[in-house]
Protein backbone atom coordinates (compact mmCIF):
# COMPACT_ATOMS: atom_id res chain seq x y z
CA UNK A 1 0.00 0.00 0.00
CA UNK A 2 1.48 3.38 -0.94
CA UNK A 3 2.38 5.73 1.90
CA UNK A 4 0.24 8.87 1.76
CA UNK A 5 1.33 12.24 3.09
CA UNK A 6 -1.31 11.99 5.85
CA UNK A 7 0.05 8.63 6.93
CA UNK A 8 3.60 9.97 6.94
CA UNK A 9 2.59 12.83 9.21
CA UNK A 10 1.45 10.24 11.76
CA UNK A 11 4.66 8.22 11.60
CA UNK A 12 7.38 8.55 14.22
CA UNK A 13 10.78 10.00 13.39
CA UNK A 14 12.24 6.51 13.75
CA UNK A 15 9.74 5.13 11.24
CA UNK A 16 10.46 7.96 8.84
CA UNK A 17 14.16 7.19 9.12
CA UNK A 18 13.57 3.52 8.39
CA UNK A 19 11.34 4.38 5.42
CA UNK A 20 13.68 7.01 4.00
CA UNK A 21 10.94 9.66 4.07
CA UNK A 22 10.46 13.21 5.29
CA UNK A 23 6.96 14.67 4.84
CA UNK A 24 7.98 18.28 4.25
CA UNK A 25 10.19 17.45 1.28
CA UNK A 26 7.11 16.23 -0.62
CA UNK A 27 6.40 19.90 -1.15
CA UNK A 28 9.91 20.68 -2.36
CA UNK A 29 8.98 20.53 -6.02
CA UNK A 30 6.45 23.30 -5.40
CA UNK A 31 8.70 25.46 -3.22
CA UNK A 32 9.31 29.13 -4.04
CA UNK A 33 12.36 30.06 -6.08
CA UNK A 34 15.63 29.94 -4.17
CA UNK A 35 19.14 30.98 -5.08
CA UNK A 36 22.56 29.41 -5.36
CA UNK A 37 25.14 30.47 -2.79
CA UNK A 38 27.99 29.16 -0.65
CA UNK A 39 28.33 29.01 3.11
CA UNK A 40 30.54 27.34 5.70
CA UNK A 41 29.59 25.27 8.73
CA UNK A 42 32.11 24.47 11.45
CA UNK A 43 31.78 23.25 15.01
CA UNK A 44 33.68 22.79 18.26
CA UNK A 45 36.51 25.31 18.02
CA UNK A 46 37.27 24.98 21.76
CA UNK A 47 39.36 28.16 21.87
CA UNK A 48 41.75 27.74 24.78
CA UNK A 49 44.75 30.06 24.43
CA UNK A 50 46.93 31.97 21.98
CA UNK A 51 47.70 28.74 20.11
CA UNK A 52 43.99 28.47 19.30
CA UNK A 53 44.06 32.01 17.94
CA UNK A 54 47.04 31.23 15.73
CA UNK A 55 45.26 28.14 14.42
CA UNK A 56 42.20 30.19 13.45
CA UNK A 57 44.07 33.20 12.04
CA UNK A 58 46.84 31.38 10.18
CA UNK A 59 45.22 28.10 9.13
CA UNK A 60 41.42 28.16 9.21
CA UNK A 61 40.46 31.64 7.99
CA UNK A 62 43.13 31.83 5.26
CA UNK A 63 41.69 28.59 3.89
CA UNK A 64 38.24 30.17 3.81
CA UNK A 65 39.64 33.01 1.74
CA UNK A 66 41.77 30.81 -0.49
CA UNK A 67 39.43 27.89 -1.12
CA UNK A 68 35.90 29.13 -0.62
CA UNK A 69 35.79 32.10 -3.00
CA UNK A 70 34.32 34.31 -0.28
CA UNK A 71 31.37 32.45 1.23
CA UNK A 72 28.23 34.43 1.90
CA UNK A 73 28.19 33.58 5.61
CA UNK A 74 29.56 31.24 8.28
CA UNK A 75 27.69 29.04 10.78
CA UNK A 76 29.40 27.92 14.00
CA UNK A 77 27.55 25.07 15.71
CA UNK A 78 28.61 25.68 19.30
CA UNK A 79 31.59 25.21 21.63
CA UNK A 80 33.44 28.28 20.48
CA UNK A 81 35.29 28.29 23.82
CA UNK A 82 36.67 25.58 26.08
CA UNK A 83 35.71 27.11 29.44
CA UNK A 84 33.18 29.80 28.58
CA UNK A 85 35.38 32.74 29.58
CA UNK A 86 35.55 36.18 28.00
CA UNK A 87 39.26 35.57 27.34
CA UNK A 88 38.28 32.65 25.12
CA UNK A 89 35.03 33.87 23.55
CA UNK A 90 36.23 37.41 22.83
CA UNK A 91 39.07 36.42 20.48
CA UNK A 92 36.79 34.06 18.57
CA UNK A 93 34.34 36.89 17.97
CA UNK A 94 37.10 39.28 16.88
CA UNK A 95 38.81 36.77 14.59
CA UNK A 96 35.63 35.86 12.73
CA UNK A 97 34.58 39.51 12.46
CA UNK A 98 37.70 39.99 10.33
CA UNK A 99 35.97 38.01 7.56
CA UNK A 100 33.51 40.91 7.12
CA UNK A 101 30.65 38.53 6.38
CA UNK A 102 27.78 37.42 8.67
CA UNK A 103 28.65 34.80 11.28
CA UNK A 104 25.72 32.88 12.80
CA UNK A 105 26.29 31.00 16.05
CA UNK A 106 24.53 28.74 18.54
CA UNK A 107 25.69 28.09 22.08
CA UNK A 108 27.44 24.90 23.19
CA UNK A 109 27.92 23.42 26.64
CA UNK A 110 31.55 24.64 26.74
CA UNK A 111 30.34 28.20 26.15
CA UNK A 112 28.96 28.24 29.71
CA UNK A 113 31.15 29.42 32.58
CA UNK A 114 29.15 27.44 35.14
CA UNK A 115 26.04 25.29 34.95
CA UNK A 116 23.83 28.39 35.02
CA UNK A 117 26.18 31.16 33.85
CA UNK A 118 26.70 31.96 30.17
CA UNK A 119 27.01 35.72 30.70
CA UNK A 120 30.10 36.11 28.55
CA UNK A 121 28.50 34.29 25.62
CA UNK A 122 25.30 36.34 25.90
CA UNK A 123 27.24 39.60 26.11
CA UNK A 124 29.58 38.85 23.19
CA UNK A 125 27.02 37.09 20.96
CA UNK A 126 23.64 38.68 21.69
CA UNK A 127 20.48 37.18 20.20
CA UNK A 128 22.26 33.98 19.15
CA UNK A 129 20.22 31.36 21.02
CA UNK A 130 17.00 30.61 19.12
CA UNK A 131 16.54 32.61 15.93
CA UNK A 132 16.03 32.52 12.19
CA UNK A 133 17.59 34.27 9.24
CA UNK A 134 16.88 34.22 5.52
CA UNK A 135 19.21 34.20 2.56
CA UNK A 136 18.27 34.18 -1.12
CA UNK A 137 15.02 32.28 -0.72
CA UNK A 138 16.30 29.92 1.98
CA UNK A 139 15.47 30.01 5.69
CA UNK A 140 17.87 29.00 8.46
CA UNK A 141 16.96 28.10 12.04
CA UNK A 142 19.52 28.22 14.86
CA UNK A 143 18.50 26.37 18.03
CA UNK A 144 19.84 26.31 21.58
CA UNK A 145 20.01 22.61 22.48
CA UNK A 146 22.26 23.10 25.53
CA UNK A 147 21.59 22.21 29.16
CA UNK A 148 24.27 24.19 30.94
CA UNK A 149 27.61 22.38 31.20
CA UNK A 150 26.06 18.93 30.82
CA UNK A 151 27.41 16.97 27.89
CA UNK A 152 25.48 13.71 28.02
CA UNK A 153 22.01 12.49 29.04
CA UNK A 154 20.70 15.98 28.30
CA UNK A 155 17.36 17.32 27.12
CA UNK A 156 16.62 20.23 24.83
CA UNK A 157 15.36 22.91 27.18
CA UNK A 158 11.71 23.91 27.43
CA UNK A 159 12.50 27.48 26.32
CA UNK A 160 13.67 26.22 22.94
CA UNK A 161 10.63 23.99 22.49
CA UNK A 162 8.33 26.92 23.31
CA UNK A 163 10.26 29.11 20.88
CA UNK A 164 9.67 26.55 18.14
CA UNK A 165 5.96 26.41 18.91
CA UNK A 166 5.70 30.20 18.82
CA UNK A 167 7.86 30.87 15.77
CA UNK A 168 7.55 27.97 13.35
CA UNK A 169 4.00 28.99 12.33
CA UNK A 170 5.46 32.29 11.09
CA UNK A 171 7.84 30.57 8.67
CA UNK A 172 7.16 29.31 5.15
CA UNK A 173 7.04 25.51 5.30
CA UNK A 174 7.71 25.22 1.56
CA UNK A 175 10.93 27.24 1.62
CA UNK A 176 14.10 25.14 1.65
CA UNK A 177 15.17 25.12 5.28
CA UNK A 178 18.38 24.37 7.18
CA UNK A 179 18.59 23.83 10.95
CA UNK A 180 21.79 24.10 12.99
CA UNK A 181 22.29 23.06 16.61
CA UNK A 182 25.12 22.11 18.94
CA UNK A 183 23.87 18.79 20.26
CA UNK A 184 23.31 16.11 17.60
CA UNK A 185 19.77 15.43 16.43
CA UNK A 186 20.50 12.40 14.25
CA UNK A 187 18.98 9.15 15.57
CA UNK A 188 21.49 6.94 17.33
CA UNK A 189 24.29 9.52 17.47
CA UNK A 190 26.35 9.66 20.66
CA UNK A 191 25.13 12.24 23.21
CA UNK A 192 21.92 12.93 21.33
CA UNK A 193 19.44 14.71 23.66
CA UNK A 194 16.79 12.44 25.07
CA UNK A 195 14.01 14.56 23.58
CA UNK A 196 15.63 15.28 20.20
CA UNK A 197 12.57 13.80 18.49
CA UNK A 198 10.50 16.58 20.07
CA UNK A 199 12.50 19.02 17.94
CA UNK A 200 12.37 16.94 14.75
CA UNK A 201 8.64 16.27 15.09
CA UNK A 202 8.00 20.02 15.12
CA UNK A 203 9.89 20.33 11.82
CA UNK A 204 8.40 17.34 10.03
CA UNK A 205 6.14 19.40 7.72
CA UNK A 206 8.97 21.73 6.66
CA UNK A 207 10.99 21.43 3.47
CA UNK A 208 14.00 20.51 5.61
CA UNK A 209 17.08 20.17 3.41
CA UNK A 210 19.79 19.84 6.05
CA UNK A 211 20.51 19.68 9.78
CA UNK A 212 24.04 20.56 10.92
CA UNK A 213 25.12 19.66 14.46
CA UNK A 214 28.27 19.55 16.56
CA UNK A 215 29.24 18.26 20.02
CA UNK A 216 30.15 14.74 18.91
CA UNK A 217 33.51 15.28 17.23
CA UNK A 218 33.08 12.85 14.36
CA UNK A 219 31.45 12.59 10.96
CA UNK A 220 27.99 11.06 11.32
CA UNK A 221 25.25 11.04 8.71
CA UNK A 222 21.59 10.15 9.07
CA UNK A 223 19.65 10.44 5.83
CA UNK A 224 15.87 10.75 5.99
CA UNK A 225 14.66 10.96 2.41
CA UNK A 226 16.58 13.96 1.09
CA UNK A 227 17.20 15.41 4.55
CA UNK A 228 20.73 14.85 5.84
CA UNK A 229 21.28 15.16 9.60
CA UNK A 230 24.98 15.32 10.33
CA UNK A 231 27.73 16.03 12.83
CA UNK A 232 31.30 16.84 11.84
CA UNK A 233 34.84 16.50 13.07
CA UNK A 234 35.90 19.36 15.32
CA UNK A 235 37.71 22.44 13.99
CA UNK A 236 40.00 22.74 17.02
CA UNK A 237 43.74 22.63 17.64
CA UNK A 238 43.19 22.03 21.38
CA UNK A 239 40.82 19.06 21.20
CA UNK A 240 40.72 15.73 19.36
CA UNK A 241 37.94 13.83 17.63
CA UNK A 242 35.84 11.36 19.57
CA UNK A 243 36.19 8.67 16.91
CA UNK A 244 40.01 8.97 17.00
CA UNK A 245 40.13 10.30 13.44
CA UNK A 246 42.85 12.87 12.90
CA UNK A 247 41.27 15.25 10.40
CA UNK A 248 40.18 18.73 11.46
CA UNK A 249 38.10 20.98 9.28
CA UNK A 250 34.68 22.22 8.26
CA UNK A 251 31.86 21.76 5.76
CA UNK A 252 31.84 23.79 2.57
CA UNK A 253 28.19 24.05 1.51
CA UNK A 254 26.62 24.93 -1.82
CA UNK A 255 22.93 25.45 -2.51
CA UNK A 256 21.39 24.90 -5.91
CA UNK A 257 17.86 24.11 -7.11
CA UNK A 258 16.52 24.04 -3.57
CA UNK A 259 19.08 21.48 -2.37
CA UNK A 260 22.21 21.84 -0.28
CA UNK A 261 25.39 19.87 -0.91
CA UNK A 262 28.18 19.78 1.62
CA UNK A 263 31.80 18.71 1.37
CA UNK A 264 34.31 18.20 4.17
CA UNK A 265 37.37 20.43 3.82
CA UNK A 266 40.39 19.46 5.90
CA UNK A 267 42.51 22.08 7.63
CA UNK A 268 46.00 20.92 8.59
CA UNK A 269 48.32 22.37 11.22
CA UNK A 270 51.34 24.28 9.99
Amino acid sequence: MPITRRRMLKMSIGSLLASGLWPGTLEAQNSPASGAFRFIVLNDIHYLDARSGTWLEQRVLPQFRRVERRPHFVIIAGDLADNGTAAELGPVRDIFQSLHIPVHIVVGNHDYRTQTDRKFFDDLFPNQLNYTFAHDGWQFIGLDTSEGLRYQNTSVNATTLRWLDDNLPRLDRKRPTVVFTHFPLGPGVTNRPRNADDVLNRLRTFNLQGVFCGHYHALTERLVGQTLITTNRCCSISRGNHDNSRQKGYFSCQTEDGRVKRMFVEVTPA
